[in-house]
């Protein structure tokens, strides 16, 4: 969950959100060490009357600076590629849920049950329980196991929606027609928060995203009273 004046991103949630933020911290490092070499000669260059002969014509300078930042990019790209296909690897799910995207509402299907599914609307500020956050809590949770490979197929019945939780690394665009699909493992027991990414329409902020990552004993025990229920 995030905090008021945070800087960077919550806490992982999930192994693929640990590896975003691992090739985060790799590549603001590289950042910060060409913004501090930039800058240096910068300020070399303009407090210094001095000139160097061998730095107006130089063949290996000329190398460097020529290879120096290929290297630098290539050190960029092959940890950015592995990522791409980490988030589009799906390998023998444990479970499937159908995530829809309406104005201005979620509705979930688990298509492993036979009849499992709900919609879930933003609880109002006045019915908020005490605990609960603004804008960001639902009446009806997506409860999924800890540790279980998750595949979440996204799409929308009205216009573009995005399903986004930071804390699983997770965002996929809801394309009315379309179907796209990714995974998630829940690392660990919690509640986290989303909100829909897409410009909607007038409510578009008003159509959050929570999933409760809970053991899988209790995950079977709410499965089936939920089934008891409908």
């Amino acid at each position: 969950m995030a905090h008021p004046s945070q800087l960077g991103f919550q806490d992982a949630a999930s192994p693929l959100m640990e590896e975003l933020l691992h090739f985060h911290d790799h590549a603001l490092m590289i950042v910060l060490l060409i913004s501090t070499l930039v800058l240096y000669i910068i300020i070399a260059m303009v407090s210094t009357k001095l000139t160097n002969k061998f730095i107006l014509d130089s063949q290996e300078i000329e190398i460097i600076w020529t290879v120096l930042p290929a290297v630098i990019l290539i050190l960029i790209a092959l940890p950015s590629l592995r990522i791409l296909y980490l988030m589009d690897e799906i390998n023998d799910p444990h479970l499937t849920i159908k995530a829809m995207g309406h104005q201005w509402y979620w509705s979930y299907e688990y298509t492993d049950y036979e009849d499992l599914g709900f919609d879930s609307y933003m609880v109002h500020t006045q019915d908020l329980a005490p605990g609960q956050f603004r804008l960001l809590e639902a009446d009806h949770r997506m409860v999924v196991p800890v540790e279980s490979p998750v595949r979440i197929l996204v799409s929308a019945e009205d216009v573009l929606h995005s399903w986004t939780v930071p804390a699983l690394g997770m965002k996929m665009d809801a394309v009315p027609g379309r179907l796209n699909q990714t995974t998630f493992i829940a690392s660990r027991p919690g509640v986290f928060y989303g909100q829909c990414s897409e410009i909607c329409g007038a409510n578009h902020s008003f159509m959050p995203i929570v999933v409760e990552a809970v053991p899988l004993e209790h995950f079977e025990n709410w499965s089936s009273l939920v089934l008891e229920d409908a």
